[in-house]
């Protein structure tokens, strides 16, 4: 995640009361506009959700390992995965900046120049700039050593022209965290470069995809002759797969640890929100196994994110293990989908409230996590990493 030693950076709170403090934080500024448990007309806006998370970082929320020189709270991994404890077991709305916060950042302080590491860092945390990630393009999705997006050294800068799909965020991103080749396609991992992109550049054009669940959140982006000068060069000019995909490991394994809890809140959720009502309960009674088996996937998804947390401390890499909980989560997180979406679709027309609002947030649960076995590396190349990487497996002949 960064170049701190986790052990030793800031001083370490006794133990729970960093937990303490953001259970604290969350029942003060969680407003009901914001909670994923309500079904509100309208909900929070994207301002709302901005200032939120803004105040999660003077709040000590975000940044939680980040050094202190560049914005961030200079504590341990420890911290951190204690606050996202509570933030998985509260119905608090998914990260505006995401991306920037769980990449850019992680990145920047990795291959980043000082001055950009001064510069960017405080930002992201700030709000001040939102990130969106252009890695994937219509032919290289999660083989990202496929892409052909090119950056042509001239006079000016880096021209770079190419297409990227699936962009989160990029309609309302001021920068773009992006990965550009500057030889040919066939070289794959050789010459891929990687760019902290201003979104206001010229040549640049954005268009939204509507998903299916309505929202218009992922982008297609156009880059047409967009000069990038040096100074927004991350890295060296052949440092970018080495960077990308040692980010995606770490995003893969620690990021969002929150994942696990939230996992836990929503089986609660269901549960609660049957049974205030008999008919809805007689229903969740016929899950009764697949309910069970949900929640010992919650226990060992938290048994594989403590473990690495461990490790995390005790100075060791995560490396290809990363994949592991990626692909655990995203697989046990649809099958839940699945069976939540099931029970709500059949509540009776005369509802109560609390069946509302659980029938919305299991639905948008529903639409929403059929692309959690796409992104961060589809469950085929997590298999693969653990094949060829773990197993040593050799390719069949």
């Amino acid at each position: 995640m960064t170049h701190v030693d986790p052990k030793t950076e800031g001083a370490t709170p006794a133990a729970g009361s960093y937990a303490a403090k953001t259970r604290a934080w969350i029942q003060a500024n969680l407003t009901d506009e914001l909670r994923t448990d309500r079904c509100l007309d309208p909900g929070a806006t994207l301002q709302q959700k901005i200032d939120f998370e803004a105040a999660q970082h003077i709040g000590g929320l975000t940044g939680i390992m980040w050094p202190k020189d560049y914005g961030g709270h200079g504590l341990t991994v420890r911290e951190h995965l204690e606050a996202n404890r509570e933030i998985g077991l509260s119905p608090m709305p998914n990260a505006v900046n995401s991306i920037g916060k769980e990449l850019a950042g992680p990145i920047i302080m990795a291959v980043g120049r000082e001055d950009q590491k001064r510069d960017l860092l405080p930002k992201i945390l700030k709000m001040e700039h939102i990130w969106c990630q252009g890695f994937s393009e219509p032919g290289a999705g999660s083989d990202l050593a496929g892409l052909r997006t090119r950056a042509e050294k001239t006079a000016d800068g880096w021209k770079v022209n190419g297409q990227k799909i699936w962009t989160s965020g990029a309609s309302k991103s001021q920068r773009c965290l992006l990965l550009a080749r500057s030889g040919k396609p066939e070289d794959r991992h050789k010459g891929l470069m990687l760019f902290a992109v201003p979104m206001d550049s010229p040549g640049i054009d954005v268009r939204e995809i509507t998903s299916i669940d309505g929202a218009r959140s992922f982008c297609e982006v156009f880059f047409n002759d967009v000069i990038v000068d040096d100074a927004n060069m991350l890295g060296s000019p052949d440092e970018g797969w080495a960077a990308a995909t040692r980010v995606l490991s770490i995003e893969r394994a620690t990021n969002r640890m929150y994942r696990s809890w939230r996992f836990q809140s929503e089986i609660d959720h269901l549960v609660m929100g049957c049974q205030s009502d008999n008919r809805a309960y007689e229903i969740l009674r016929g899950y009764r196994r697949e309910l069970a088996q949900c929640r010992i996937n919650v226990e060992l998804l938290k048994g594989h994110v403590e473990a690495l947390v461990d490790d995390l401390l005790d100075g060791k890499e995560i490396g290809p293990r990363g994949s592991f909980p990626k692909l655990f989560w995203s697989e046990a997180h649809q099958r839940f989908a699945q069976m939540a979406y099931e029970i709500v679709s059949r509540f009776p027309a005369d509802s109560n409230q609390a069946l509302r609002d659980l029938k919305a947030r299991m639905e948008n649960i529903y639409l929403t996590g059929r692309a959690e076995t796409i992104y961060a590396g589809t469950t085929e190349i997590q298999l693969d990493i653990i094949a060829k990487r773990i197993l040593k497996l050799k390719k069949a002949a």
